[in-house]
């Protein structure tokens, strides 16, 4: 994938349709992963690439710290859309990880090990053993600096094909998406290697 020409691609695919890109994507290697986490809007990306290809495998690095109301979420969207999920957990329990250093602030030298814990390592683990050459997100533009940087294709730093079918995309566009195909949104989420929306925790920077 490191030969592809991305400027070109990004040009190429501007007005194309999120399913169109999703399509696109799989012509050039069929061994694709979507990863989610299910904070809100990540409905919309997970139905468009299961409206393409209904196995194509769902990562889900679940930290331990989401919400209820994001854990009700997740489960009614895994059902209603047959999603072909892989869940990556941490090595250490929440219980056990609360008792040593709690939810770290970032500020704390402690905050790094605790990304990795619950983050970082499920995640390099599932790529692992996945092996794809294709990443579907749901990143947009206007999220943080790191991702104005990029477009709807980008390189990973492994070199895994990045693609963002949403990524120009606004809420209220999303919005409609949803309503128009009957799909929930959930916005009580919590991502504690964040804290602040704006900021990246290193999965994708």
């Amino acid at each position: 994938m490191r030969n592809l020409d991305i400027d070109k691609i990004n040009k190429d695919l501007q007005g194309k349709t999120p399913a169109e890109i999703i399509a696109w994507a799989l012509t050039l290697d069929n061994n694709a992963v979507v990863t989610t986490n299910f904070r809100p809007y990540e409905v919309a990306i997970l139905h468009a690439c299961s409206q393409v290809d209904a196995d194509m495998k769902v990562i889900w690095c679940d930290t331990g710290y989401n919400t209820p109301q994001t854990y009700k979420h997740a489960n009614e969207v895994i059902h209603s859309l047959g999603l072909n999920v892989h869940l990556y957990v941490p090595k250490q329990t929440s219980a056990y990880r609360d008792a040593m250093m709690g939810i770290p602030q970032i500020e704390d030298p402690n905050h790094v090990i605790f990304t990795e814990q619950v983050k970082l390592e499920p995640f390099s683990r599932a790529m692992a053993e996945h092996k794809p050459a294709v990443w579907f997100t749901n990143l947009r533009s206007g999220q943080t600096a790191f991702r104005n940087s990029i477009d709807i294709v980008s390189l990973s730093k492994d070199g895994v094909l990045k693609v963002s079918p949403f990524y120009h995309w606004s809420d209220e566009k999303l919005d409609a998406y949803l309503e128009e195909n009957n799909l929930p949104n959930e916005f009580k989420y919590f991502d504690p290697t964040k804290v602040l929306s704006n900021r990246e925790c290193g999965l994708h920077s």
